[in-house]
């Protein structure tokens, strides 16, 4: 089993910046890939980024050149530093882990940009 904790949601102007972070606990050896889904209100869950163990990592078009995923293996954490904030980036962002064959997921943490 695997838990995954994130903090660092809040409220924010628009243009502003928040840093998200994923603590992962358990049997953290097996994880693989890493990454940051959102859902905002009235919509579906929706990728935003992924990292590898080595590092490599990946954006949705919406974010990228504003989000930055970033990974310490060490401390088995995570951080999304989210810059030029948008209205539209209001959501619960949920940190994702995999391992194996089993995705897991935390409980996510809420983002509130207000224009």
């Amino acid at each position: 089993q695997v838990q995954l904790v994130e903090s660092g949601g809040g409220l924010v102007q628009a243009g502003g910046s928040l840093s998200l972070s994923c603590a992962a606990s358990g049997r953290t050896s097996g994880i693989n890939n890493m990454g940051w889904y959102r859902q905002g209100p009235g919509k579906q869950r929706e990728y935003v980024a992924d990292i590898t163990t080595g590092g490599s990592s990946s954006y949705a078009d919406s974010v990228k050149g504003r989000f930055t995923i970033s990974r310490d293996n060490a401390k088995n954490t995570i951080y999304l530093q989210m810059n030029s904030l948008k209205p539209e980036d209001t959501a619960v962002y949920y940190c994702e882990a995999n391992w194996g064959i089993f995705n897991y997921w935390g409980l996510g943490t809420q983002v509130t940009v207000s224009s």
